[in-house]
């Protein structure tokens, strides 16, 4: 999906919100689920929650639960922004920090071994990396696998798609994707030179858009 049609969807969802004490509606869009899926069909309200005095209705109590848990990730995303520190586990060895990136114009691609939209995602990246990495540019794969066996798995399929770029474990007491609010996989994070989240993707993800993103980051026509 592209960044500008799900902004566009939770912005509908937002502008379905009705102030507090308005009659709940018998169907409604759940932002959980234009986030995670891309829903745009309106569903039968089951639940709903108030939040910075508006309320906000979902398909499910599962849902009405995950937004409560974290409502700001669930509203439309102010970009540009600073990404958070975080600090990632590198597949070589060794780590890498946020403020390792800074100077050059990274995307961070959150996936994971079973997650197949992830899987196809990954060789557009690699040619990305191909195309732009002597330019000031790096991709940067953060597999959430779980940490049991889990860097076998991440080097298997590594080597299996023949990805170049790094990739790393996010197996630190506090993950990245916590701290980047990451609720569906692919997410993928365009950071600028200096640290600003310019752009991002999550759940369905428009490859054509994301190549456009960067190389306007990369001034490339």
């Amino acid at each position: 999906m592209r960044l500008s049609g799900l902004l566009s969807i939770l912005a509908l969802a937002c502008s379905a919100s009705m102030s507090v004490g308005d009659q709940i509606p018998d169907k409604a869009l759940c932002s959980v689920c234009a986030l995670k899926g891309g829903e745009t069909e309106l569903e039968k309200v089951k639940a709903h929650s108030e939040h910075d005095g508006k309320a906000h209705y979902f398909c499910s109590k599962d849902c009405k639960e995950e937004f409560d848990a974290d409502p700001a990730a669930f509203l439309p995303s102010v970009l540009p922004r600073p990404a958070p520190a975080f600090t990632v586990q590198m597949l070589g060895g060794g780590d890498l920090a946020l403020d390792d990136l800074k100077g050059k114009v990274v995307l961070i691609d959150f996936w994971a071994t079973w997650c197949k939209p992830c899987l196809e995602t990954m060789p557009e990246l690699n040619q990305l990396q191909a195309d732009f990495s002597g330019d000031g540019f790096s991709v940067v794969g953060v597999s959430v696998d779980e940490v049991e066996d889990g860097a076998k798995k991440v080097r298997k399929m590594v080597d299996k798609l023949g990805i170049t770029y790094p990739i790393c474990l996010d197996t630190k007491q506090t993950p990245a994707w916590h701290q980047l609010k990451v609720k569906a996989i692919p997410a993928i994070f365009l950071l600028d030179q200096g640290g600003q989240i310019v752009a991002q993707w999550m759940g369905k993800v428009d490859l054509a858009e994301v190549r456009a993103e960067v190389a306007k980051r990369m001034k490339v026509d």
